[in-house]
């Protein structure tokens, strides 16, 4: 990894899903604790800077889920509810860009090719985001020290840990199209 990473000056931070319900003990075991301070430093940068900042909220439509819409744990972390959001993107499924309002229209309409991720689940919405960001043609920035994620148990029985989890969703996507990995000290200084 570069100790150097460009930042366009319009560049959007998309935040995804940092909700009050991923401290719930109903996800397990999970990695990275320094993911909300980083999220956190990222917000500030991004407000000082007066570049865009998305904010992503799940609506899961889990009854069971602690982040159903009826559920406490909806409502985003309160550093997240106080970011300045240019745009706020409501979803049901792992993709922002298949949310409310339509974030792909919106960035292409504010004239924004460079997108930087950061929020939770590494390997799940963060991923996803990502992945179909490279597809579409932006230069993607993911942040896996501005994320977390949760142990998974794997097909053969097994558990896989959440810290190998971010660790394999890092190698996949610096492997291919989709993202370049960044750290928050390069993105914050």
């Amino acid at each position: 990894m570069s100790d150097s990473v460009s930042i366009a000056d319009g560049a959007a931070l998309i935040v995804i899903d940092v909700q009050q319900g991923f401290d719930d003990p109903f996800w397990g075991p999970r990695d990275n604790p320094a993911a909300d301070a980083n999220i956190e430093r990222l917000i500030a940068a991004w407000t000082e800077a007066g570049r865009p900042i998305v904010v992503v909220h799940h609506d899961s439509r889990g009854e069971l889920s602690p982040l159903h819409p009826d559920n406490p744990g909806n409502a985003l972390k309160s550093y997240v509810a106080a970011a300045p959001a240019a745009l706020s993107i409501s979803k049901t499924v792992n993709s922002a860009f298949y949310g409310e309002p339509d974030l792909d229209a919106w960035l292409r309409a504010s004239g924004i090719d460079q997108v930087v991720i950061a929020g939770i689940q590494t390997n799940m919405c963060c991923e996803t985001t990502a992945r179909m960001a490279g597809n579409l043609g932006y230069d993607v920035l993911f942040v896996p020290d501005a994320m977390h994620t949760f142990d998974l148990e794997a097909p053969d029985g097994g558990t896989v840990a959440a810290a190998e989890l971010s660790r394999i969703t890092a190698i996949n996507l610096a492997g291919g199209e989709f993202a370049r990995i960044a750290t928050t000290d390069q993105l914050t200084r």
